[in-house]
C-alpha cells in the first residue's frame, strides 16, 4: 500500500513524514529531474505501508516541475494523507478541493492545530468533516499530537474506498 502525504509547500508534511516513519528513511530524486521526495515505511495494523512526502503543491493544475510530479505521484496512490496548514485553511482547502474531485481516498490533517488555537482561529472539525465528506484530525506533528488519531482513522478511509 502507497500512502501519500500530499499539501502547500510548508504545512509540516516532512514532519508528519518523520511521525509515522521514524528512521526508516530514503530521499530520491523523481526520475528525470532534481526534485526530491522521501520515501519511508510503517506499520498499519498487520501490514507495512509505504510512505511518500510528495513535494509540496499549491494546485492539480502544474506550474512547477514540482507540482507536475506531484500529480504523477498521484496516480500510483493508494491513500492520500492531505496535511492542511489549519492557520491559513482558505489557501489550503484549494488543493483539498482539487484532491476530492479526483476521488482519491483521503483523510485531512489539519497540522498546525496548537498555532491556530494560538491565534484565536476556531475551526469546527465535525463540521468541516460533513461538508468535505472526508475524516479531518486535528495535528500538531512535531509535537506528535493527532498523530495516534489519524493513523487509526486510515482504515476507516481505505474500507469506505472498497464499498
Amino acid at each position: 500500500m502507497k500512502i501519500l502525504l500530499m499539501g502547500n509547500p510548508n504545512v509540516g508534511k516532512s514532519a508528519l513524514f518523520s511521525r509515522l516513519t521514524g528512521v526508516n528513511v530514503i530521499v530520491s530524486n523523481y526520475p528525470g529531474t532534481t526534485v526530491e521526495f522521501k520515501k519511508g515505511t510503517m506499520k498499519l495494523g498487520e501490514q507495512w505501508a509505504e510512505v511518500i512526502d510528495v513535494p509540496g503543491a499549491y494546485t492539480l493544475e502544474p506550474t512547477t516541475k514540482a507540482e507536475e510530479i506531484a500529480i504523477e505521484m498521484l496516480k500510483n496512490g493508494d491513500v492520500v494523507i492531505n496535511v492542511v496548514d489549519a492557520t491559513n485553511l482558505e489557501r489550503n482547502l484549494y488543493l483539498t478541493l482539487q484532491l476530492l474531485e479526483r476521488k482519491m481516498p483521503m483523510i485531512i490533517a489539519l497540522n498546525i492545530w496548537d498555532d491556530a488555537k494560538h491565534k484565536g482561529i476556531i475551526i469546527d472539525v465535525e463540521r468541516l468533516e460533513k461538508l468535505l465528506n472526508t475524516p479531518v484530525v486535528p495535528t500538531v506533528a512535531i509535537t506528535g499530537e493527532g498523530i495516534k488519531k489519524l493513523v487509526s482513522r486510515l482504515p476507516e478511509v481505505l474500507c469506505a474506498s472498497t464499498n
